[in-house]
Order: structure tokens, then C-alpha cells, then sequence
């Protein structure tokens, strides 16, 4: 429920957790059966299962498979394109951690910390063209005209995805420091929302409604609730526990320009930001623990937690509100009401 177009975060979310267990086990099974038992295997084909091995959150195929369902579909019309967005998401996650830095993924140390950059490169290579065998098995369980729409889709994905990802490093590589909100929203809803929610969800919409469906309808569902996870992300990066999975202050150390250091940028002082400012124009290996904690100490300074929470919570029930509007044409079933709860889990998951 929402209240002045805040979301209120005390409703149920056991099916969410119930479903990603369900369709991520289904999926994860599925998925296996693309991963190579052959040579290379320590040089590449043990590189390509070390992701998908994590636990991870299995939300982008559970929502792919969910949105199917909702419409009608079967599971086993939509498993391949779900295993699709599932190897791709690990490939990208490789080629991320790398151009990040980043030091840990899913509880691990990243691959390129374990195997080196090189063989971490290529795993990430081999890993996105494995993708395409689910999305070409697929083809044989969807008229050619829907399959075509499909992978139209998923080729806009990609596209968005990779200028998001260049308009993410490209900010700390020439260190921009006049972001505003807007341009923010703008780089995560190609970098994150179209790859993690908005795709998905489309390509559920697809299958399950034999093309009857327009998918455009959920796009601003899907970027509203893709947008909302990606603050509670980085969120987590401040304040999560161990099930986080990823390194405590990673986006500081990394300079990348979340919504809490993007708030900071515009409240502090002259001599702040100067400071500020420095800092961010030096590569990851040359900034020191202690200016990693001064970061944290201006965004406690500046509330910039509250407002980015608060942002996630408005951004979260825009999204159910959005939902609302397009679930009373859809009969009422546990996929429907999956969608209905995951506002509320995007924002309260640990």
C-alpha cells in the first residue's frame, strides 16, 4: 500500500522469496545443461559455472518465468529465454566486476581476483555466446514471428545495457560531478532496469500471451521496480550484512556515483567537494581507507541514507501503482499476486 506516494513496507512478501526459490531452482537446473563438461576445464569451462554455482537472487529469471505464467503460458514455453537472461546476467557480471574492480561477488572473491583478467575476460565472452543456445532452443517452442519480436527485445537489452554501463564508467573516468537526479534515474534504467526487470518482464509477456499481449504496457512497472532495486542495492552497500555478498563500501572504494554520493556532491561545502572531488579523480588502488571513511562520514552528514531510502520507497510505490493499473485486466492467480509483493520485497530484502 502507498501513503502520499510512499510505499508502506510492512506488507507480506513470503511468496516472493517462495517463487525466486522455486523458479530459480527450476531455472538453475535448466541452466546447467549449457554449461560444458569438456576441456578447458580449468583454463574456462570450471571459470563459466563459478557464478551461476553462487547463490544467487534468481530474480530476473523468476520474473521472466512469472510473467508468463500470469498470461497463461507454461513454464516450459519460457524456461529457455529465462536460462538466457540468467547466463547472460553472470557473463555481464564478470565483465562488470572487472571494469568495476570490484573485490567480491556472491559471498566469493570476484573471478578476475581468483583466475586473473585475462581468463576471467574470455570466460565472460564465452559465457554471453553460450546465452544464444537457450534463446535458439527456444525457438522451436514459439511461433517465428514472436520469436523474432523476442530477440529484437533482447538486442535493445543489450544495447541499453552497454550505454548504461559506458555512461556509469564514463562519469568516474573523466570523475563528473554535476550529475543530478535525473541523469541518474536515466544510466540505471539502461544499466540496470532493462536487464533486470523491464526485458523479463516483456519477454514473459511475449510467451505467456502468444503476442496478444503489448508489452510496452510494463515498462514503467518495470523501470519503476528495476530503479527501486537498484537504490536498495546500493544501500545494502553501505549498511548490508553477510547476505549482501559483495564488498562493504565497494562503490566508494570504486567512486562509483550512486544516489547517496550524488546527493553529497550537491550539499557539501566548497571545501568538501573540493576534497571530495580529489578523491574521486584517483583510480581505486590509490585511494586510502581513511578517505573511504571520510566519504561515509558526509554521507551521514548529509542524511543522503534517509533520502535515497526515501527515493527507493517513492520509486517502489510508483511501481505497485503502476501494477495496479494493469492487473485488473489479469485474472488473479500466484504469479499475479508475485508482482503485487515485489515492490515491497525490492525495498525490504537484506
Amino acid at each position: 500500500m502507498t501513503q502520499s506516494g510512499v510505499l508502506v513496507t510492512h506488507g507480506k512478501t513470503e511468496l516472493v522469496q517462495a517463487m525466486l526459490d522455486e523458479y530459480g531452482s527450476i531455472t538453475r537446473a535448466a541452466l546447467c545443461e549449457y554449461l560444458p563438461d569438456r576441456e578447458p576445464r580449468k583454463y574456462l569451462y570450471d571459470l563459466l559455472a563459478d557464478y551461476p554455482a553462487r547463490s544467487g537472487k534468481m530474480m530476473r529469471p523468476t520474473i521472466c518465468i512469472a510473467a508468463a505464467r500470469m498470461f497463461g503460458g507454461q513454464t516450459e514455453e519460457v524456461l529457455h529465454v529465462a536460462v538466457a537472461i540468467e547466463l547472460l546476467h553472470n557473463a555481464l557480471l564478470i565483465h562488470d566486476d572487472i571494469e568495476d574492480g570490484s573485490e567480491q561477488r556472491r559471498g566469493g572473491p570476484a573471478l578476475h581476483r581468483v583466475h586473473g583478467i585475462p581468463l576471467a575476460l574470455n570466460a565472460g565472452d564465452a559465457l554471453t555466446l553460450i546465452a544464444l543456445e537457450p534463446l535458439l532452443e527456444a525457438r522451436r517452442r514459439i511461433a517465428d514471428g514472436l520469436w523474432l519480436r523476442l530477440f529484437d527485445d533482447m538486442q535493445r537489452m543489450g544495447r541499453e545495457c552497454a550505454e548504461g554501463q559506458a555512461i556509469d564508467l564514463g562519469w568516474r573516468q573523466h570523475n563528473a560531478t554535476s550529475i543530478d537526479e535525473g541523469q541518474y534515474l536515466e544510466m540505471v534504467l539502461k544499466k540496470t532496469c532493462w536487464l533486470a526487470t523491464i526485458f523479463p518482464i516483456r519477454a514473459g509477456v511475449l510467451i505467456g500471451s502468444r503476442g496478444s499481449v503489448d508489452p510496452d504496457a510494463f515498462v514503467r512497472f518495470g523501470f519503476f521496480l528495476g530503479a527501486a532495486f537498484q537504490i536498495q542495492d546500493d544501500l545494502l552497500n553501505l549498511s548490508g550484512d553477510y547476505r549482501y555478498g559483495k564488498e562493504r563500501d565497494g562503490d566508494l572504494w570504486e567512486g562509483k556515483r550512486t544516489l547517496m554520493l550524488i546527493r553529497v556532491l550537491h550539499q557539501s561545502s566548497i571545501e568538501e567537494r573540493e576534497r571530495l572531488c580529489s578523491i574521486l579523480c584517483r583510480t581505486r588502488s590509490e585511494r586510502t581507507a581513511q578517505e573511504v571513511r571520510w566519504m561515509r562520514q558526509l554521507i551521514g552528514k548529509y542524511q543522503a541514507i534517509p533520502y535515497a531510502r526515501q527515493m527507493a520507497q517513492e520509486l517502489a510505490g510508483a511501481a505497485l501503482h503502476e501494477f495496479d493499473l494493469i492487473a485488473e485486466q489479469i485474472p488473479d492467480s500466484r504469479d499475479k499476486e508475485f508482482f503485487q509483493q515485489m515492490p515491497i520485497w525490492v525495498i525490504e530484502r537484506k
